[in-house]
């Protein structure tokens, strides 16, 4: 089949063999965890991993959990359409790593919970838990849904795999090693398929590099097409990318997914100890740069391949999305295997989000839903509930992939919803650890103003959307010229003439005008913009940021309204000794100033002086038992002696 110019090869009976084998040896791992061990017979197994996993899998689980097959797809088309820019994420989450390692972790290690949202009871009330709860598992039921439907929906346009083949397979396998083998199967399983992930990629490079002539050759194409920039510190907001949204937005939207996300904090908190934790979250940035800096050198790499005859304009794909799939398609189909190597890589990348997914969703609907409204149940029932609710989860998200084609431009604004859930939730976290003052009315006002806040100028964005200057991209090397089909692609492009280079340039509109069905008109004079229209040109690297602010600033002026908590009444344990870590070079006088009142030293002596009454206690019923048990053989004896 030939489109614009390209050829388009599909899967051979070699690549599905090989995409069998990853779906295979996933479930095979959920069958060993099902049957050694305790065969995941209790909670602290089946959903925490009996507190027991090594540095290792855990490493691989956090590296896994939100590498999905959208960071495989939409990393490298961004890297193609954009530049490398958002290579420095990578700064924003080492940055964000430390950071959480020092505040947020050991304080969910110490209080041992299961569930993350518990911490918000304690610190604010059930309303603020429930609230949050109830939003990550929506979110996260959606989001996984569209996880699943994105690459099925890629692979099946580039490759011709069945589209409901692809979802109904990877959906299957990973609800069913899941629901089985519990929290050590998924681990596992994603230690195993962040390998096939980083092979699939340096297959892409390694292929693509040879085919481009090197990577110096790649660097130089790249260079030339306005590819590369890694520093732009222009201070205007509106702009996409800067180092200064992130390097400092990132921050934000780093630590809402390893400081407070439950499919994180329940990795962490599967280790035995807090330092082999830290030791897994630190290792962590190591994968997390492998795994980025493939994905951006793959994006460099196929513009390198296409950089004069752009896909998408030629007609060939319909999405930048599917880029990558079709350059795999396009150079390694003559390698028997090969493509479906890619496929498996993809597929990875789904499975290890899905199955981290659905085990976090799985323990915040028993811990926060299920055991309030159940408290006496047995161990092993609650463990028989857990994987019900995985098998549950695990069918909407097949249902939620099943209806995406129907949602159209609102599977992406789905998508985008999920974000703007994260800032408010880290906000309200923040919040709550950090300033000791705050009270629950204070939590509760915070966390719903953030986050109407947050949807109102995410959503306003969408619907009010903005032109952008984008790099550019060209026809000018296609073998064969732009049908009337072509043409209705490269309407969603603006042609200017770049006056430096002497050529004529195509300089994509805003993505998500696009994405979202706009057109030339609809994104000029064909709207009346309302007066709050400029707060919608808010890079979204922004949008966490404004999130957590409105949440903190909001949170402790209603707090300060309603009569603040009295710092003295908090327990220690929910607040974060932040002042002391940053500061602990000066004087105790000057360090108990700064802890507002928080009896960090006190809290310890109660909690040594309950202990210690409750061992008392025991230790009194004991001696009463004992003596109990003298008298009566005493007065059997002397009652012998007599006769």
């Amino acid at each position: 089949m030939t489109a614009g110019g390209h050829v388009v090869r599909y899967l051979s009976v070699a690549d599905y063999v090989v995409f069998s084998v990853l779906l295979a040896v996933s479930a095979a791992i959920g069958l060993y965890y099902a049957c050694t061990g305790g065969r995941q017979r209790t909670q602290r197994e089946f959903l925490m991993a009996d507190r027991s996993m090594s540095v290792l899998p855990v490493t691989m689980s956090l590296l896994a959990s939100f590498s999905s097959a959208i960071t495989v797809l939409g990393t490298t088309a961004e890297i193609y359409t954009n530049g490398t820019m958002y290579w420095n994420n990578l700064v924003s989450s080492v940055l964000s790593m430390i950071v959480c390692s020092r505040l947020f972790l050991p304080i969910f290690f110490d209080l041992g919970m299961t569930s993350t949202y518990e911490y918000l009871e304690k610190r604010f009330s059930k309303s603020v838990r429930r609230l949050c709860s109830f939003a990550f598992m929506i979110n996260m039921v959606i989001y996984m849904g569209l996880g699943l439907y994105a690459p099925a929906l890629a692979l099946s346009v580039v490759t011709g795999m069945s589209l409901w083949g692809s979802i109904l397979s990877m959906g299957i396998v990973c609800t069913f090693y899941t629901t089985i083998g519990g929290m050590k199967a998924v681990m596992w399983t994603d230690t195993f398929q962040v390998v096939v992930m980083v092979t699939g990629f340096l297959a892409v490079i390694i292929q693509g590099s040879i085919e481009a002539g090197g990577l110096g050759r790649v660097w130089e194409i790249a260079s030339q097409g306005h590819r590369l920039e890694i520093f732009n510190f222009d201070p205007d907001p509106r702009v996409r990318h800067t180092n200064w949204n992130i390097w400092v937005g990132g921050v934000f939207v780093s630590a809402s997914i390893y400081g407070v996300n439950q499919a994180q904090v329940q990795r962490y908190l599967s280790c035995p100890s807090l330092e082999k934790a830290r030791t897994a979250l630190y290792l962590n940035i190591v994968g997390i740069a492998v795994i980025t800096s493939c994905a951006c050198l793959s994006g460099l790499v196929i513009y390198a391949r296409y950089h004069g005859c752009d896909p998408l304009l030629a007609g060939a794909i319909t999405s930048r999305d599917q880029i990558l799939p079709y350059f795999v398609m396009d150079i390694l189909s003559f390698l028997p295997g090969m493509p479906g190597l890619f496929v498996a890589c993809v597929a990875s990348g789904a499975l290890s989000t899905l199955s981290s997914g659905l085990n976090s969703l799985s323990a915040v609907t028993l811990e926060d839903f299920v055991k309030p409204w159940l408290p006496k149940l047995s161990d092993i029932k609650y463990t028989t509930i857990s994987k019900a609710l995985v098998l549950l989860h695990g069918v909407l998200m097949v249902l939620v992939a099943s209806f995406a084609s129907l949602l159209g431009p609102l599977a992406q604004a789905a998508i985008s919803v999920f974000g703007m859930i994260s800032g408010p939730i880290l906000g309200i976290f923040i919040l709550g650890m950090m300033f000791p003052c705050a009270n629950s009315t204070g939590g509760l006002v915070g966390l719903l103003s953030s986050l109407v806040l947050t949807l109102w100028i995410g959503i306003g964005s969408i619907v009010w959307p903005r032109r952008r200057w984008m790099p550019p991209v060209s026809t000018d090397q296609c073998p064969v010229n732009l049908t009337a089909t072509n043409a209705t692609a490269a309407d969603l492009y603006r042609v200017t003439v770049d006056t430096t280079a002497n050529v004529t340039q195509t300089t994509l509109l805003n993505s998500t005008l696009s994405s979202f069905g706009g057109n030339l008109t609809s994104a000029n004079s064909g709207l009346n913009y309302p007066p709050e229209a400029a707060l919608y040109q808010l890079s979204y690297a922004w949008l966490a940021a404004v999130a957590v602010l409105s949440c903190v600033i909001i949170g402790l002026a209603v707090s300060f309204l309603t009569d603040p908590q009295d710092p003295r009444e908090v327990n220690p344990r929910l607040i974060v000794p932040i002042y002391d870590q940053l500061f602990c070079c000066l004087p105790e006088k000057v360090r108990k100033v700064l802890r507002c009142g928080v009896r960090y030293g006190d809290q310890d002596m109660d909690d040594t002086k309950a202990r210690t009454s409750a061992e008392l206690e025991d230790e009194s019923i004991t001696t009463k038992e004992q003596s109990n048990r003298k008298s009566d053989g005493k007065a059997q004896q002397e009652e012998a002696t007599s006769l």
